[in-house]
This record gives C-alpha cells, structure tokens and sequence, in this order.
C-alpha cells in the first residue's frame, strides 16, 4: 500500500528532520529531485524555454532552486515572480546567479512551467492574481509550437491538500513532483486527476512520520496478493458459496448484473435467492436459484439490495440477513431501507462483517448529510456510527472501516457512471467475502478489480454492465498470472 499523509503530519516530520540536517539542505534536496524530472521531460535541456511561476515560501524556493540547476545546464529559465515583497530571496539569488532571469509576466515561448505559485500550506483556491498569470502562462506555445508542460510542485496550487478538494482555480498538472510522501491531494477527491503522473521523490522523511496515514493507496500486488489462493484440492464448497437476495419482478437486471459479478469473483458456487429467479437461471444456469433466503441453503456471505425494492417483501428480505451471523453487503434498496432506523437494532446486534456500498445520494440519505468536500472523512464518520466498512463510491472510490483506516482506490474511470455496474461491484465484493477476505480487504479488491473491469471494456466502446461483468474474468487472470 501506498500511504498519504496529512499536511499536520509531513510538517512535523519536515521540523524533526531539519532540525539534525545543515539549513537548507532539505530544499536543496527537493530541487534537485524537481530538476531531475524537468530535465527527463524536456530530454534536451539545452536551449529549451523553462518559465517558473513563484509564489512566496518554501514552494517557490524549491522551484528557484531547481531552476537554477536547469540554468546551469544551458537552458532559458525565466521566473515569473508573482509577490516580489514574499518572493524566496537566497532561491532568487541563486537563479540569476545561473544566468536565469526574474520578470513580472510570462515570456513568448515555453517549453516547460514549473507551478511554485503555492505549497501544501496554502488555503483555497488561486487568488485573482495568480489565476491571471497562470491563463497567459498557458496560452504560450514551445519552440515547436506545442503546449508547454506543466509542472507542479509538491501539489498543483489551489487544492485542499489534506481533503483533495478543488475550492477554486487551480493548476492542472501534467506531472507533480512530490518530496517525502504522498499527500491526500495527489490520490483523492477532484484534485487528484489535477495532480497527473506523480513522482515522489525520496529526501529522508519517511522514518520521521510519526502519525498513521491519512488514507492507503492499494497497487496492483496488494491485490495479487489479496485475492483468494485455489488449492489443489478445493472444491466448490471449499472456495466459498455466496448468496444473492438482489433484484424483482420489477428489475430483473440487478439480479442478473449482481449474479454476474458474483460469478466472476473466487467462489466456487453462486447461490440466488429472489423473485427474479427465473431470470437469473436462465442468464446464469450454473446457479443454484430459490425463491427465498431461507430456502437457499448454506452460504458463507450474503448480497443484498440491488434491485429488490422498498417495499415489505424486500424489507423482510434485509432483516433476514441481517438476522443471519454471516458477512453481508447491503447495496442500494437495501441502504435506502435502513434509513429509517428500523433495522437499527440487528445492525447493532451483529458481530459479523458488514459492508455498505453507497453512491453519495444513498450517502446523505443513511448520513443526513452529503459526503462534502472531505470525502474521506464523511465514509470514516459512517463506518464508525455504523459499525460497517463504507465503500463511498466515486471516481476515486473511498473505503473507510469503523476503526478509522481509509483507503483510496486508483482505478477509477468514469466508463463506470451507467446503470447495473454497481450491481457488479456488489456481486463480486460478496465473492470475495464468501472467499475468506476480511471485509476492507474485499472492499477495496472488489472497487480495485471493478475499476480495471470498466477500463478494459472502455477500450472497445461505450461501456454497459455487461460488458463489465465480462472483463472481469480476463482482468483478475492477468493479475493472477
């Protein structure tokens, strides 16, 4: 797992680690790191256009510095000086010492911006000012007429770092070079595809974080690794049954999209239990279909929900999973029926696993609120009045446990934002539990997998649930393989 730390957090470490090093020296070693990625990018870094926007503090600094080490090397490096009264003096120094050069606009060409306007303590978005500069900074052109790239600084200036909201204008990086941690701006929230490719770059910090993350980013082995080991000699019952008590008369196609990403998860028999069971037989013969949970036969997780309505039938459906001492995801109607708390009691009675999967309409209906800008903190707040592990779904997919933990999934695409794929997702994270998974592991493998599902299916046109429920299969063997 990838951790992000919180700005309260990386300052304490900067301050503990300053204070045994030279001074300067962890800037010093930030630029360097900053010059190294803008030298890559520009390949050739003689004679090309570098403009440096800067702003006051430790972020402008690091932008000077480095800008120096590229003027050294023969490129035309300009920096554009936002507040000459809080400009960073020994960095400027240092620039026009290496024969850069400090103006109050943008020149005509521009191969490469470095955004040094504002670091990680900065609130809100761009000021009027900056905003400006930045619109006529990148309304320039390179030497061979292309758009010049653009290069944050720790963070693209103008976001919440420690929630990845975007209050304002802000900088749209290509690329951010980050020094010592990832920050919640780089992985969640709608500053997060702002940030582009981040680099991080090592400069001693790491053992100093002494506080736990804010939020784990999982890759592609922590969900290798995760998913359930086939043994020799397992058999379909040994791999783990799963229930489904999803879908209607009315909607059909949430039984048979749930079902399908069931189907695609690691367990070895797929249980339906619904009014929607001919339907889903006649889609999926392998499953074994009743028309009521207690008829099903024995399971190792149960999903409930998608499709099945509010009325007492499916109210009945909920209380008898939620009466069982089995891991249970609970997916749309099955969310939008705890909201009256009637069903306040079994939740609080259960001591197995339970996983809530809400978009943020089912989000402020089960919370009395809307997820807000601190998405993170919203699904943590939920876990903890519900004791479940909350699966806030979004671009970038926040799963929170009771106890506080949060991950941040990577994989999100907006391929997925169509109907029945959240039947999907809910199908398969009940595979994984019925699989063996803790219920955060399964969360997050299920969102992980599902992202990587709809951008598989993305490739080769516009995307329905079926099509990602068919990705899945080739998507978890490549990852497996």
């Amino acid at each position: 797992m990838r951790p992000a730390w919180r700005v309260a957090d990386v300052r304490a470490a900067e301050e503990a680690l300053m204070a045994r090093l030279p001074e300067g020296t962890l800037m010093q070693r930030a630029a360097a790191g900053l010059a190294r990625r803008c030298a890559l990018i520009l390949e050739q870094v003689y004679g090309a256009h570098v403009t440096l926007l800067i702003g006051a503090g430790n972020n402008g600094g690091d932008a000077l510095y480095a800008g120096a080490i590229l003027a050294r090397r023969g490129a035309a490096v300009t920096a554009v000086v936002l507040d000459p009264a809080k400009v960073h003096r020994e960095g400027l120094t240092a620039l026009t010492q290496a024969g850069g050069r400090a103006q109050d606009q943008p020149p005509r060409t521009i191969d490469l911006v470095v955004d040094g306007i504002v670091g990680i303590g900065a609130k809100g978005g761009l000021r009027s000012g900056a905003a400006t500069t930045l619109h006529r900074t990148l309304e320039r052109r390179g030497r061979h007429g292309q758009r010049p790239t653009m290069v944050a600084v720790d963070v693209p200036s103008g976001v919440d770092v420690d929630t990845g909201d975007v209050p304002g204008k802000a900088v749209r990086a290509d690329v951010t070079v980050t020094f010592g941690c990832l920050k919640p701006a780089h992985v969640v929230g709608p500053a997060a595809p702002l940030a582009g490719e981040v680099e991080l770059v090592d400069i001693g910090l790491r053992p100093w974080l002494r506080a736990d993350p804010a939020v784990l980013v999982p890759d592609r082995a922590d969900i290798a690794q995760a998913l359930p080991k086939h043994r020799p000699t397992d058999e379909k019952y040994t791999r783990g049954v799963v229930g489904i008590a999803t879908g209607s008369m009315t909607y059909p196609g949430a039984a048979i999209m749930s079902t399908a990403g069931a189907l695609a998860g690691p367990t070895g028999m797929v249980r339906y239990a619904g009014t929607a069971r001919e339907y889903v037989v006649q889609a999926h013969p392998s499953v074994i279909a009743t028309d009521r949970i207690t008829d099903a036969g024995r399971v190792q997780a149960w999903v409930v929900g998608s499709g099945l309505g509010t009325d007492e039938t499916a109210a009945t459906a909920v209380r008898t999973v939620l009466a069982t001492s089995l891991p249970v995801v609970l997916d749309a109607d099955a969310l939008n029926l705890l909201v009256g708390g009637t069903m306040a009691d079994l939740m609080r009675g259960r001591s197995a696993p339970m996983v809530l999967t809400p978009h943020d309409r089912e989000f402020a209906r089960l919370a009395g609120e809307e997820p807000g800008n601190d998405r993170v903190g919203a699904a943590q707040k939920l876990a903890a009045h519900t004791n479940a592990v909350v699966l806030l779904k979004g671009d970038r997919t926040i799963v929170a446990t009771p106890s506080g933990t949060a991950y941040a999934n990577p994989t999100g695409s907006a391929a997925l934002a169509t109907g029945g794929t959240g039947d999907v997702l809910a199908g398969l994270l009940g595979s994984l539990l019925a699989g063996g998974l803790r219920p955060e592991v399964a969360a997050v493998t299920a969102a992980y997998l599902h992202g990587l599902a709809g951008r598989e299916a993305a490739r080769h046109g516009p995307v329905t649930a079926p099509d990602v429920a068919d990705a899945l299969r080739p998507v978890i063997e490549h990852l497996t393989r």
